[in-house]
């Protein structure tokens, strides 16, 4: 199966298995979909990722494990893909976004990898705007 956009599907999935709770979410592993299950586990918003090879399967899985607040609250409140297949959207170390007033995290990929806004706002780097979590 050919993935047009992996980030959009991705962010698809995570929402989607936010809406009715489940515990874990799986999908095809891509350097990209671990760098960023990485940065969501680093900022709270997944409890943990997992890589999974097996012989049945022809590919490696991406296993994430959702996270939920005390009474079922749900941690990622919102996702947005920015920069898309048709339309790349960069911006300058001057120009970095902030999501939800600082709330939430914006992943840019910049030449030095994928980074959160603020990551990317210390080290003074531009890139292109991935997308948004809240």
């Amino acid at each position: 199966m050919h993935i047009t956009d992996p980030v959009a599907d991705m962010l698809t999935r995570i929402r989607n298995a936010n809406v009715v709770y489940h515990e874990m979410v799986d999908m095809p592993l891509s350097k990209l979909r671990l760098e960023m299950a990485r940065i969501l586990k680093e900022e709270g918003y997944i409890r943990n990722y997992k890589t999974i090879t097996d012989a049945k399967q022809p590919m490696p899985i991406l296993r994430l494990t959702m996270n939920y607040g005390p009474q079922k609250e749900r941690v990622i409140q919102g996702l947005r893909r920015i920069s898309k297949p048709g339309r790349r959207i960069y911006v300058g170390k001057d120009e970095l976004p902030k999501v939800m007033g600082g709330l939430g995290i914006a992943l840019i990929s910049t030449s030095a990898g994928l980074m959160t806004d603020a990551n990317a706002r210390k080290l003074g780097l531009g890139g292109e705007v991935v997308c948004y979590v809240w």
